[in-house]
């Protein structure tokens, strides 16, 4: 459904795909251990799917993947035109990446500078956390060919794999966001091999970050849980703990597992790796933004309260959420904040709440706001029961739900 049908409902999506299987609603409900009920409303769009582990066993039992039934991905647009998915895929798939022997001889020019390329990666990782994802997506093609090149140079390979695993922990990163999942993957292996050749554990440690992202985005939570903890616990035996670097990174890899461990019901080990990402983020004091991290007791709360609205605690979010400060974090962990705080209002039928919580997540983040399939849903279930009044709804909500695609 890529860039069509992104007004239809995660219900709707169920019943395109049963139908497609030729299931009919008992028997989708047999094989998720639900009730024939519990599948028509969720189809007709009386009952939501609150819990992406629920979701998940739904796209199982379908055939298909967690972004197929959350309408992913949809077309990556911003003003400037900076949309060029294709060519971050073209990039990728290269075929001088299926054999590095080949086509060595068909390099006509020098590799580049492993200093130059990795300045501009960084940058580029700021541009990132600024929600400027068109700009990003604009500069991907040209860093992962370079990050490519050095790959096959000879010289200094451990500082330009080291630059290669930044560039494409960037690119799966990126590509998370924008509901790329298989591509997110594709960049997230490169990135964990590259980074293997770097020698180096902090950028071992960095890449795994971004195989946790996209087994998160591909709906394999028990596997980003798994790598998660891999990489914490061989980082562990190897860093500094007076290290703020490797701090940051130890403890961002204990949220992305404690966010794994929410999204499949795990609340005693969400828990348990959230106090470790808490001793952390106490020991390094301050929120930092080493190796773009943000993290920091800040960004603990932040997961914290995602950790809780997975395992069902809205209450608990609508309570804490507007208690925590995020103007000095960067724009992207703000605007995650807002949109979680935006569906955990409407959750409690807070409709006007939320509304302003999400306009202004889209005023931090435009783009951001634009490719996020959780504020897509939240807005269709807030437009389809919103009052009609004088034959039309709310200007600023059907504003909104026109521009992120929750309606045609």
């Amino acid at each position: 459904m890529r860039g069509a049908g992104d007004e239809l409902s995660i219900g709707e999506r169920i019943a395109f795909y049963r139908a497609r299987r030729q299931l009919t609603q008992r028997e989708l409900a047999g094989l998720v251990g639900r009730s024939e009920e519990w599948v028509s409303s969720i189809e007709r769009g009386r009952r939501q799917v609150r819990r992406l582990d629920v979701l998940t066993a739904v796209a199982a039992a379908l055939r298909v993947t967690l972004p197929d039934l959350m309408g992913q991905p949809v077309l990556m647009e911003d003003e400037q035109g900076d949309d060029d998915i294709p060519a971050v895929r073209d990039s990728l798939m290269a075929p001088r990446r299926l054999s590095r022997l080949l086509y060595r001889a068909q390099e006509a020019t020098g590799p580049p500078d492993p200093a130059g390329v990795g300045r501009y990666a960084e940058q580029v990782w700021f541009e990132y956390q600024a929600g400027r994802l068109g700009r990003v997506v604009r500069a991907l093609p040209g860093l992962i060919k370079s990050a490519q090149e050095l790959e096959d140079n000879p010289g200094d390979s451990r500082r330009g794999w080291a630059v290669s695993a930044r560039v494409h922990h960037l690119a799966s990163t990126t590509l998370s966001k924008v509901g790329e999942a298989d591509l997110s993957w594709i960049a997230a292996e490169r990135a964990m091999n590259a980074a293997e050749q770097a020698d180096n554990p902090l950028v071992l440690a960095s890449a795994a970050r971004a195989g946790t992202h996209a087994f998160l985005a591909n709906g394999r939570f028990e596997d980003a849980l798994s790598l998660g903890e891999t990489a914490a616990a061989w980082l562990r035996e190897r860093m500094d703990d007076r290290d703020p670097e490797a701090l940051s990174l130890y403890g961002m890899l204990h949220l992305r597992t404690a966010m794994a461990a929410a999204r499949r019901q795990d609340r005693a080990a969400a828990n348990t790796l959230l106090r470790e990402a808490t001793w952390a983020s106490d020991r390094l004091g301050v929120d930092g933004n080493f190796w773009q991290t943000g993290f920091g007791p800040t960004n603990v709360e932040l997961h914290r309260l995602a950790a809780a609205l997975d395992l069902g605690d809205v209450a608990f979010v609508v309570d804490r959420a507007p208690r925590i400060d995020t103007s000095h974090m960067p724009v992207e962990r703000t605007a995650a904040h807002l949109v979680d705080t935006g569906r955990a209002l409407s959750l409690v039928a807070r409709d006007d709440d939320a509304l302003r919580t999400l306009l202004e997540a889209e005023r931090v983040a435009p783009q951001l706001v634009k490719h996020s399939p959780v504020l897509r849903e939240t807005v269709k279930s807030m437009y389809r029961r919103s009052p009609v009044t004088g034959g039309r709804r709310s200007s600023p909500l059907l504003g909104l739900a026109e521009r992120v695609r929750a309606v045609s």
